[in-house]
């Protein structure tokens, strides 16, 4: 198991990273603000740094430094909406190992941290995710985002394939709207909750024998969504 520390203000974005990388078996420590982060990269010994660089007091900028000025060499993975290529320069020069612009696909930012873990060789790994996982009649193979039902391939969009693993991946557990927002969509506050419905509709559709009354793909009344088998 890795422990993976999260620096991220955003409090539902920084819950719904936990809840995924949690999911994928590592270990997440959470802090709010750079200077909290600081000190937690030095008390708790992470194997990976997750770091937005807008954070109030301490930017990601200043954390990052002061850590290499210190002569630590865990891997970091920078997590900003600043996309212009100056502050990824800069983020590089700075010593960070990868980066990530917000919104971000989750499967992605997963794979990101997977590599990273085994090109830096951490105290551990998240399990390779399986090549097949099935409910029902449906296949999803997460290696090549690939869905069938009853032999034949069902074609999804990215976000739609996105939901279905969001949820698959829980185990019948239920997912809040807004933690789907937040492992889907990257939480954009242009994104409200009534988008993951409609994408759940559209799942519904695709993937169930009856999408008025679906036997998998459930709704949780007043809680979310979980996928039976």
């Amino acid at each position: 198991m890795s422990r993976i520390l999260v620096v991220e203000d955003n409090a539902n974005l920084a819950y719904g990273l936990m809840t995924s990388l949690e999911l994928e078996g590592h270990q997440v420590v959470l802090a709010e603000d750079g200077a909290a982060g600081l000190q937690a990269a030095r008390d708790q010994r992470p194997d990976l740094l997750i770091l937005d660089l807008m954070l109030p007091g301490m930017d990601g900028y200043r954390v990052l430094k002061a850590l290499r000025e210190e002569g630590e060499t865990l891997p970091v993975l920078i997590l900003t909406a600043r996309g212009e290529e100056a502050d990824k320069v800069l983020g590089f020069r700075l010593g960070a190992d990868d980066y990530v612009t917000k919104p971000f696909g989750l499967l992605e930012l997963l794979a990101r941290v997977g590599a990273l873990l085994r090109r830096t060789g951490g105290r551990g790994e998240a399990a390779a995710p399986p090549e097949v996982e099935r409910f029902g009649e449906v296949e999803v193979h997460p290696g090549s985002r690939l869905v069938r039902r009853r032999g034949e391939e069902v074609p999804l969009t990215p976000k739609e394939f996105d939901l279905l693993w969001a949820l698959l991946r829980r185990r019948g557990g239920v997912a809040a709207r807004l933690e789907l927002l937040a492992e889907v969509w990257g939480h954009r506050a242009a994104v409200m909750t009534r988008t993951v419905d409609m994408h759940v509709a559209q799942l519904r559709r695709k993937l169930e024998e009856d999408p008025a009354q679906p036997r998998h793909i459930v709704t949780v009344w007043k809680a979310g969504y979980r996928l039976a088998p």
